[in-house]
């Protein structure tokens, strides 16, 4: 169950990855930052095909884009300045606190 979850979060950091780099690609006229971009997606949907075959789908996805807008809206404060209203803050800990209750449930139901 480690090496599953493991690849969760390595999918969740790839996808992470390929979005900051959406703005960078301009889009897709700037040919690194498009090739990396495409190999960072490439490479979550991969690691999301084992992740699947373990646990059940709705979980996976809730938790991979659940963290994965988190993480984004984290990283977009950090490099692009980007300012979120309280309010947007709030639902983003409720993202991460919902991702914790349905993943805790998962575990004992497998």
């Amino acid at each position: 169950m480690l090496k599953t979850y493991l690849f969760l979060i390595g999918a969740i950091f790839c996808e992470v990855a390929g979005t900051m780099l959406l703005p960078v690609s301009q889009n897709f006229t700037k040919i690194i930052p498009t090739s990396f971009l495409a190999i960072f997606y490439l490479t979550a949907f991969y690691l999301l095909t084992f992740v699947v075959n373990k646990l059940p789908i709705a979980i996976v996805y809730a938790t991979w884009s659940g963290l994965g807008i988190f993480t984004i809206a984290i990283l977009g404060y950090i490099f692009f300045k980007q300012t979120l209203a309280w309010q947007a803050i709030l639902g983003l800990f409720l993202i991460v606190i919902g991702v914790v209750l349905v993943n805790s449930f998962t575990i004992k139901l497998n």
